[in-house]
């Protein structure tokens, strides 16, 4: 087992580009059917990494009014001034053919953007590159064959006949480059009732889907996402990993970073890494690795671009104990309350705050508001007693 502690903490997007390169973490507005289509959490995307961005971002004006300012200013930091800011569709596809056609300057995207909206030549990499790294189809040609669960890529066409072949449990999953955040995307079947839902809703992305992806799954005992660098002057930079917290249809639940890495976890991800630094990736990937109870290691997806817990890693010098959370929460109607408590547990100095969504920004009608954080603790235990305050001083609870 490895220590995931990352030996360059300070490392900062910036130091991965051109100093001519802006980035954007926002999908594009055009509907895709694997990623939710939520609109205010698209836009509270944008300014997910301005803390360890150091470099010009493209954020929605919501995501960084006074109420991040103060969030900000509990743990000694500020709002970027080298921002770029849109409000909507419009002025977004605006901003971004102003900036990558009229002034030349190269955008590094999260997720791929429409030729109409920038040029192939206007991306900080490669665009064919990136779209076919994000491929899930095509992940046998970036692992060399290894680190793979059974799987078998289908045309549309076929893939109902396929797949009431397979025995059960399944995962199903588009393969193509379109994301799946938080794995809305990935369906997992336990029983022929969930088999013929996903069926279902396969049929219904038929015009956005050629080819669909059809898994073992896999019975873990470790899911990880662990992340690298490409940088510049040092080459490649393992930066850490951390667990990812999921339920058993593999919806996201946050990550906590991990104690300890299996050695061979670490392997794999540098030996992915290092294939497609060789065909000119730059930046910073992560890649979702599971280890099965005999110590075999699966590569269930691979994110070629920031993770949500890359800045959990990246900031780890400026967390208290050794036990950190990323996760992010939504208001339940109180936008005021879930503000005036989010400073509270900052204050106690048990959170760190990376991201929010301001909900009143909106005047003519109701928006929640959307927090990213970071929970620090000297364990597990002691992050979930805080957590389960933080819900139920905010009114989120559910139970």
């Amino acid at each position: 087992m490895t220590d995931v502690k990352n030996k360059y903490p300070d490392i900062t997007m910036a130091q991965l580009y051109d100093d001519d390169v802006i980035y954007s973490s926002r999908p594009s507005y055009i509907s895709n059917p694997w990623l939710e289509p939520d609109e205010h959490q698209s836009n509270f995307l944008s300014a997910r990494e301005l803390l360890i961005a150091d470099m010009p971002v493209i954020v929605h004006e919501a995501s960084v009014t006074d109420k991040l300012a103060q969030l900000f200013a509990l743990v000694d930091h500020s709002i970027p001034d080298n921002l770029y800011y849109f409000k909507d569709q419009t002025s977004y596809e605006t901003l971004l053919q102003r900036l990558s056609k009229d002034e030349g300057r190269k955008i590094y995207f999260q997720y791929v953007h429409g030729e109409n909206l920038v040029p192939a030549e206007q991306y900080a990499m490669d665009k064919q590159t990136f779209v076919d790294l994000n491929n899930k189809s095509k992940i046998p040609e970036w692992t060399e064959g290894k680190y793979l669960p059974r799987r078998e890529v289908v045309e549309f066409e076929e893939f109902e006949q396929v797949v009431r072949n397979w025995p059960l449990p399944v995962v199903i999953k588009p393969g193509d480059e379109l994301p799946t955040a938080g794995g809305y995307g990935v369906m997992i079947c336990y029983t022929q009732d969930e088999l013929e839902q996903a069926i279902v809703r396969v049929k219904k992305a038929e015009e956005a889907t050629d080819t669909l992806i059809i898994e073992q799954c896999v019975e873990a005992v470790g899911n990880y996402c662990v992340q690298f660098a490409q940088h510049p002057d040092k080459g490649i930079i393992y930066l850490g990993a951390a667990k990812q917290l999921t339920n058993e249809y593999g919806f996201y639940k946050g990550n906590i970073n991990a104690q300890h890495v299996p050695q061979a976890v670490i392997d794999a991800g540098y030996a992915l890494m290092k294939k497609a630094v060789e065909l000119g990736f730059i930046g910073i990937a992560g890649f979702d690795i599971l280890e099965d109870a005999d110590g075999d290691v699966y590569a269930i997806d691979l994110n070629y671009r920031q993770n949500g817990s890359t800045s959990m890693l990246l900031l780890a010098s400026e967390l208290e104990g050794s036990h950190h959370k990323f996760y992010s929460y939504v208001a339940k109607g109180d936008n005021e309350r879930f503000h005036e408590t989010i400073k509270t547990f900052i204050q106690k100095g048990v959170l760190f705050p990376l991201s929010y969504y301001d909900g009143d920004w909106y005047t003519d009608h109701h928006v929640d508001s959307r927090f990213g954080c970071i929970w620090h603790a000297d364990s597990d235990e002691t992050i979930a007693d805080y957590e389960r305050a933080f819900l139920e001083q905010a009114g989120l609870l559910t139970e």
